[in-house]
């Protein structure tokens, strides 16, 4: 057997980079894949990153015509975006009409995030939402939000954040790299824009905030392009046990609901975010 060449990742800069570059995967070996582009990050890696890979990582392993349909991760372990991850992908199953597998995120031989993946080839039938999306201006109207960490997106929100919030609830996002016409690719950009906003900021206190991210499902109800406006809207729930939970929709421009969300953090007593 030939042995298997691996490059060295290269060093991204934030600043001229693009999430396409960023999230790209080096298949290594089958169903074995490694990120291609690392950075500098002062905090710990972001969590829709790691899950946008995996997904990706996921994707490649399907037929093409098979699209996501669900996704249910749980973060581990704080992971490193100055260092390699490596993603195992097990092919639990091929039916008919659906692919299910399972991805392990892997930094320094430890795991540092798991995922439940499902691929569906779409079917024709009805189409019903249940609520119409949330009433909102149009983004050009509003105010710029600066997504924190972000590669390649802006954001537009209706009001400022407030004192102690940290993030809006609700606010129009746009990736700015144009997105080829794949809808795994669109996939995998909504999950890596999914983690950025913290649902429960609206039950922050002075003594009690929302911290790292416990687990993440996505639903992907109908294919839209993420190089558009979206909307996402989040909505907190409850607080409990130190631990919060939140859920979320992100609606096209003209309203189709393309993707549900729920999310668990701690919720605990503010501290310093560590340096791994």
């Amino acid at each position: 057997m030939r042995p298997v060449t691996v490059n060295e990742p290269a060093i991204l800069a934030p600043t001229e980079g693009t999430v396409l570059e960023l999230l790209d995967l080096e298949e290594i070996d089958r169903d074995l894949f490694r990120v291609r582009n690392v950075f500098d990050d002062v905090y710990a890696l972001y969590g829709g990153q790691v899950a946008a890979q995996a997904l990706l990582a996921a994707g490649r392993t399907v037929p093409e015509e098979r699209v996501p349909h669900s996704l249910h991760g749980y973060y581990l372990r704080l992971g490193d975006a100055s260092r390699p991850t490596i993603f195992r992908v097990d092919r639990d199953r091929d039916g008919r009409s659906f692919s299910a597998r399972r991805v392990v995120a892997v930094q320094g031989g430890e795991v540092i995030f798991n995922m439940s993946v499902s691929f569906h080839v779409p079917e024709e039938g009805p189409d019903i939402d249940a609520e119409p999306m949330p009433v909102v201006g149009a983004p050009e109207t509003m105010l710029d939000y600066v997504f924190p960490r972000l590669f390649s997106f802006e954001g537009r929100t209706e009001k400022p954040v407030e004192p102690g919030e940290d993030f809006p609830t609700r606010c129009w996002a746009r990736c700015t790299t144009a997105l080829p016409d794949d809808p795994l690719t669109h996939a995998v950009i909504l999950t890596y824009l999914s983690d950025s906003m913290a649902g429960l900021a609206p039950f922050h206190t002075p003594t009690a905030r929302s911290g790292s991210s416990l687990d993440h499902a996505v639903w992907f109800h109908r294919p839209i392009r993420l190089d558009e406006w979206v909307l996402m809207d989040h909505v907190p729930r409850t607080i409990a046990g130190g631990r919060g939970w939140y859920t979320g929709t992100i609606h096209t421009r003209d309203g189709r609901l393309g993707a549900s969300l729920t999310q668990e953090a701690l919720f605990r007593a503010p501290r310093e975010r560590p340096r791994l």
